[in-house]
């Protein structure tokens, strides 16, 4: 599988660490864990969404665009990277805003609303929930367009074929790390949201060979929905890349048992990982991702769903910023 085709900015010098976590093996006394500090890729603060734009802004810049126009939440961590590779090309850059908890939106909010105005965001246009995000972007495009402008419309979490290579890299990536380590991986547990990081490792794991199975845990959307979604974006990609895209069998493992009351809504089971992450091995998570990604590996640990002496890769994707608006929330 050659990846070299396609062109790529490079935003992170090297890979990112892959580490084991004692403290929190100790702490869970159940299998090995190992973490990939994808919150240490480069750009604004750092996330995974950095691998996909690597290859987007690639796309956008032999397009001849000039700015970058994306959506997210309010508090989008794919937003604040996507304004950060701007700065980084010199371009300029245009967010939509989906407002997914109505009137979540504060225009003076800290976290990645705050990095928004400080990064110098050209526009933000605040929308409801249920508004066609693709018009809306593409509204923005025609308006730089009337001006002589060009803009170039990045999906929400960066998730179509061309940014899902961010992630069929990034498992080549672990594979060449395990066999530096000599670790052999049993499990590896990532956040699910818009399915570019998901169905990236997927495809990327089974075209090198690889056999490791790969737990999704759902930010956002119950079962069903979400494995159309990452099922239907891996075989896009497979297909982008010239690869059989028929679905590996048993290669869908999602947990929704973790969203608790809706997209970005804390439970206490994530107040609970992103403390135990801090305090056992000094890592950050956030709330709405990582955190309920790590709920899910924490609770699965606990049930036995990961046997006791397995070798289990936590994916770290990010999201730091996120974490000062839940303050009263995660504080005990």
């Amino acid at each position: 599988m050659d990846l070299a085709r396609f062109p790529r900015r490079r935003y992170t010098p090297g890979w990112t660490p892959l580490e084991h976590l004692p403290h929190l093996t100790r702490y869970l006394d159940g299998p090995h864990i190992f973490i990939k500090r994808d919150d240490l890729l480069g750009l604004a603060a750092g996330g995974n969404k950095t691998r996909k734009l690597e290859f987007l802004v690639a796309d956008a810049l032999r397009q001849g665009a000039d700015t970058l126009i994306t959506v997210g939440a309010v508090q989008s961590n794919h937003c604040r990277l996507t304004l950060g590779a701007a700065v980084k090309e010199g371009m300029r850059c245009r967010l939509v805003l989906e407002q997914r908890v109505p009137n979540s939106y504060d225009p003076d909010a800290g976290g990645n609303n705050f990095l928004f105005r400080l990064l110098g965001v050209e526009k933000t246009t605040v929308v409801d929930l249920g508004t066609d995000l693709g018009a809306a972007m593409q509204a923005e495009a025609d308006e730089l367009a009337e001006g002589g402008r060009k803009g170039y419309v990045i999906p929400g979490g960066g998730s179509n074929a061309l940014g899902t290579l961010g992630y069929v890299s990034c498992a080549m990536e672990i594979l060449g790390q395990a066999f530096e380590k000599g670790v052999q991986f049993d499990h590896l547990v990532c956040a699910s949201g818009s399915g570019g990081t998901h169905a990236g490792l997927l495809v990327g794991m089974h075209a090198t060979g690889s056999t490791v199975p790969i737990t999704g845990i759902s930010v956002r959307r119950p079962v069903p929905e979400q494995e159309g979604l990452i099922g239907g974006l891996a075989a896009e990609t497979r297909a982008f890349l010239g690869l059989p895209s028929e679905p590996v069998e048993g290669e869908l493992r999602i947990f929704d048992d973790y969203v608790g009351p809706g997209y970005s809504l804390p439970t206490e089971e994530m107040a609970e990982a992103v403390r135990v992450f801090a305090r056992t091995e000094g890592i950050l998570l956030d709330p709405v991702y990582t955190g309920k990604a790590a709920a899910g590996l924490l609770d699965l640990i606990r049930q036995g769903y990961f046997e006791k002496g397995e070798k289990v890769l936590f994916l770290h994707t990010g999201g730091a910023p996120g974490l000062y608006p839940y303050q009263d929330v995660l504080l005990d």
